[in-house]
């Protein structure tokens, strides 16, 4: 058992983590899209409005939001704690791979993260704080208020500049995500980078 902590504890098992909830996350987006995309339908939000009480009554559907709202929240806090590791270790931002090849959206990993973070927060406050903690906002009038916050020219910017950054998160994110828990192979970590590609271009222009 005490290697156990002793491997979540290190560096790798903290990078491990970082990658569980990471992939439980990319899982999510799919989720909170195919969601999103209702609103789009012609009819008066009526598919959307059933999707969010259906999301709001089912009791698993509730356990699973604690455990999404965890995986935010240990996969930041680990993103940091690895970021500053790496930063006293080497002198360099975080990623899977430090050397000077790494890529672009390696290199700044971290930072895409951090505008994310702060996508997040402002996106949180329009909706989720409302709708869960002050009860402003219920299930039958959430349609209204992401159709009146779309219409704010000031939102949408933000909002498009906090997608562009989840683009770039993705774009190193999801295959390190594999090679960081040992998928990493000669016949399949192409195969996996395509479809990472696919993720983090299709995904975000979905959001978009």
């Amino acid at each position: 058992m005490y290697w156990i902590l002793r491997f979540f504890r290190s560096s790798l098992g903290r990078k491990f983590i970082m990658a569980l909830t990471g992939l439980f996350l990319i899982v999510f987006l799919k989720i909170h899209l195919i969601g999103n995309s209702l609103i789009l339908l012609n009819d008066n939000g009526e598919a959307f409005r059933g999707f969010v009480e259906f999301m709001e009554s089912n009791p698993l559907i509730k356990v699973m939001s604690i455990v999404l709202m965890s995986g935010f929240i240990i996969h930041i806090i680990q993103g940091i704690d690895v970021w500053i590791t790496n930063r006293r270790a080497k002198g360099v931002n975080y990623s899977v791979s430090t050397n000077d090849n790494a890529s672009f959206f390696s290199k700044y990993m971290f930072w895409f993260g951090v505008m994310i973070f702060i996508f997040l927060v402002l996106h949180l406050g329009n909706f989720w704080y409302g709708l869960k903690i002050t009860h402003e906002i219920n299930d039958t009038e959430l349609y209204d208020t992401v159709i009146a916050a779309f219409k704010n020219p000031v939102y949408v910017i933000i909002y498009e500049l906090g997608i562009i950054a989840l683009h770039m998160h993705l774009r190193h994110g999801f295959q390190s995500a594999f090679q960081t828990i040992g998928l990493n192979h000669g016949k399949w970590t192409p195969f996996i980078k395509f479809i990472g590609l696919l993720y983090s271009i299709i995904v975000p222009l979905g959001f978009l």
